[in-house]
């Protein structure tokens, strides 16, 4: 299961959002205790200001190739769980998406 699904405008994703993690990242797929599933995000931003906030947004626009604005939340701003639109061609973005949470094989012996 995913954790995107189309909307008008393009995608909405369900987000878990660390801050302060070290780097800004995108983790891949978690299936929360209750069974959704998440976008694991990391970023290095704290959680001040809307700090993190921005950081998430900023990051997902430049994985997804859109443009800051593009990107907004839409729920969650004050937790660690968060819903995120995107504004997009909807087919491209969740190729996108697939390509971000796909386990990469290792090559070679």
């Amino acid at each position: 299961m995913v954790p995107w699904r189309a909307s008008a405008r393009g995608m909405t994703i369900a987000l878990r959002v660390t801050p302060r993690g070290g780097r800004d990242t995108i983790d891949g797929i978690e299936t929360l205790s209750d069974g959704r599933s998440v976008l694991k995000v990391r970023v290095r931003a704290i959680a001040d200001g809307g700090e993190a906030n921005r950081a998430v947004t900023e990051l997902l626009a430049k994985a997804v190739g859109v443009t800051k604005a593009s990107v907004r939340i839409t729920s969650g701003a004050t937790s660690r769980l968060k819903q995120v639109a995107i504004d997009g061609a909807t087919a491209e973005l969740e190729e996108v998406l697939r390509r971000l949470t796909t386990p990469h094989k290792p090559t070679g012996t």
